[in-house]
């Protein structure tokens, strides 16, 4: 991590935003799965990718927080690893179950006249719990292997101070590092096309689509629901992509050693998971629902206190003073 100051701060604000909003996916979703005892497909997929957004935020917010507040708690064995491997954790299957979701939008939308398809769109809601679970196992291995690799790191650089408990160490790009930086570029790689394959299979779906109906002069639900897929889609496909551009140029400038290069890039990568979660809150109308409502409640609350009464009170046009007074004596 680079340490600028400028970049470090925006870095801590972009990731405690993104903390609160996949927390919202997460309780919106948990509320609604202890109401109907049951959760579809969609809203799996959304809860485990604002689950292991949340951890790998909270992750990335508790090391960045102690690397500028209490840089000596970083000292303590077995605390930067648990943290790498945490962050890998996490951070690996928010990778997947992104993927996940595209492709499960694909599958589940596109229409395509192929056996093979077909029986995916019959077996899909059978078939992602496993797909789930299995990038979650996947995930974890990721994170055991990049917490013993800076282990080892540390063990060979390390010098030790009150009886061991405390680290001192210069971490280099010793050769283990490298095999570690290859799969996980094969991880983003293969993320990354599974992605645009989905994207492209359901822009060229919905393009059919559109050219049937327009030929039939007619609209119909299945067009509004590939346009609305399609947006979100697209919009992930634009983040992704640049995501998996600042991924790999962060794996190169580690091996460079380049901080200032490092920060300035992790602007954009501790954005990400916040600004994609946001687009899918509104792209869900529950999510969005909820969050209008959470934000129409604490407008109201606001508005109860002296000076959050009059600000709205000098908002409002003078004809609205006299309604908006009624309204609270009653």
């Amino acid at each position: 991590p680079g340490k600028g100051i400028p970049s470090t701060f925006t870095s801590l604000l972009e990731t405690f935003a993104g903390v609160w909003i996949n927390a919202f996916i997460v309780c919106v979703l948990c509320i609604g799965w202890v109401k109907k005892k049951t959760l579809n497909s969609n809203e799996k997929i959304l809860l485990l990718l604002g689950c292991s957004r949340f951890c790998s935020l909270c992750s990335s917010w508790i090391y960045g927080f102690l690397s500028n507040i209490y840089p000596n708690c970083l000292l303590v064995y077995s605390i930067f690893q648990i943290l790498g491997g945490a962050y890998s954790f996490s951070n690996c299957c928010s990778l997947w179950v992104s993927a996940c979701l595209c492709v499960f939008y694909c599958i589940k939308i596109a229409n395509f006249r192929n056996s093979f398809f077909n029986y995916l769109k019959i077996k899909i809601d059978r078939m992602m719990p496993w797909l789930l679970l299995g990038s979650i196992i996947f995930s974890l291995i990721i994170g055991i292997l990049v917490s013993n690799t800076i282990d080892k790191a540390l063990c060979k650089n390390l010098t030790f101070t009150c009886q061991g408990r405390l680290w001192k160490a210069t971490i280099k790009i010793e050769e283990h590092f490298y095999a570690l930086f290859f799969v996980t570029g094969v991880l983003y790689t293969i993320s990354f096309m599974a992605v645009i394959f989905s994207a492209v299979l359901l822009l060229f779906s919905l393009w059919r689509h559109k050219r049937n109906m327009q030929a039939n002069s007619m609209n119909s639900p299945s067009m509004e629901a590939h346009i609305r897929a399609m947006k979100s889609v697209l919009s992930f496909l634009v983040m992704y992509s640049i995501n998996f551009v600042c991924l790999v140029l962060t794996i190169t400038y580690i091996m460079m050693n380049d901080n200032n290069m490092i920060a300035l890039i992790s602007i954009y990568l501790y954005a990400y998971p916040g600004v994609h979660s946001l687009i899918l809150i509104f792209s869900n109308p529950k999510l969005e629902k909820t969050l209008g409502s959470v934000l129409c409640d604490l407008l109201w609350a606001v508005s109860l206190s002296d000076s959050g009464q009059q600000l709205w009170v000098n908002m409002l046009t003078p004809g609205t003073h006299q309604t908006w007074a009624l309204m609270h004596k009653e």
